[in-house]
């Protein structure tokens, strides 16, 4: 029996099988620099969805005003889907024999949506910020879905548009909405 204390323990370290840039060979009909390219950009697209993901989780929790309880619904379905996002884009990944981004710090290394304020901000704020976020993902997805079609990578642009242009477009009508300038009446 071991009496050792586990926080003398060292930490677990094992050996990596795959390092994140590398890329193992699976016979599916996409040349090796198709697949590296589509990795890579995915791995982007991932990262910044991830990210996307959290932001809804931060201001679904953190809305306030008279919207309270629409907003607090919506951003959580916004969320769930972002996370079913997340899961395809990785899957993705590793079916094009690559390594997918999962780390929070590698997806932060990653990202290229901007960090909000760690406090609460207004509404407008928070569904603009989300709504700046969706359209930098949705301009790079566009680019990434030509470069990848242009290679041959069906799989991976019907994705894309299926899943991140698609649902994102969606999201950022229904946050659009949510700006329109309708003052309260009070009766």
């Amino acid at each position: 029996m071991n009496t050792a204390s586990t926080d003398t323990l060292p930490p677990r370290q094992s050996a990596v099988i795959q390092a994140f840039d590398a890329l193992n060979h699976p016979p599916i009909g996409l040349t090796h620099d198709t697949r590296r390219y589509a990795v890579s950009r995915l791995n982007t697209i991932l990262a910044n969805t991830q990210v996307l993901y959290s932001l809804y989780k931060k201001h679904h929790w953190l809305v306030r005003g008279a919207t309270f309880h629409s907003l607090h619904l919506v951003l959580d379905e916004h969320a769930q889907a972002q996370l079913a996002i997340v899961d395809a884009l990785a899957e993705r990944v590793q079916s094009l024999g690559g390594v997918a981004v999962g780390d929070p710090r590698h997806v932060a290394e990653l990202t290229s949506v901007p960090r909000p304020p760690d406090g609460v901000e207004t509404v407008p704020a928070m569904l603009s910020r989300l709504l700046d976020a969706h359209e930098q993902i949705l301009i790079d997805t566009r680019d990434a879905v030509a470069q990848i079609a242009a290679r041959g990578d069906e799989g991976t642009t019907d994705l894309l548009v299926s899943d991140v242009i698609r649902t994102g477009e969606v999201q950022v009508w229904v946050l659009s909405e949510h700006l329109v300038d309708t003052p309260l009446v009070r009766t």
